[in-house]
């Protein structure tokens, strides 16, 4: 069975950083990691993926040149390095595993989720 675990969430200010990460138990070959995101009262909406095998990058625009999605395959963990935050980014976010090797964007697609971790970045 495959679990994700996120962590680092927290309070910070406009124009700061966090750094999320995600470790995954179970056995994962290829796959694709993503993070999503929701914030209250709209829908989960994709933010980065990368894909296991090589490394391949997609970036959602709104996060583009902020946000950088990188993988220690020797961990099994997956990051979210976040500079530069918007009060805009406040959200939950979830990092999840799509058991296939193509990237996706697609939430629907991805097959194991994790519980999420809370990012409030105040103005």
């Amino acid at each position: 069975q495959v679990q994700l675990v996120e962590s680092g969430g927290g309070l910070v200010q406009a124009g700061g950083s966090l750094r999320l990460s995600c470790v995954t138990s179970g056995r994962t070959f290829s796959s694709v990691r993503g993070w999503f995101r929701q914030a209250p009262g709209k829908e989960r909406e994709f933010v980065a993926a990368i894909r296991w095998n090589n490394g391949t990058t997609s970036y959602a625009d709104s996060v583009r040149g902020r946000l950088t999605i990188s993988r220690d395959t020797a961990k099994n963990t997956v990051y979210l390095q976040m500079n530069s935050l918007k009060p805009e980014d406040t959200a939950v976010y979830y990092c999840a595993l799509a058991q296939r090797a193509n990237m996706t964007r697609n939430r629907d697609l991805y097959d194991y989720w994790g519980q999420g971790t809370q990012v409030t970045v105040s103005s």
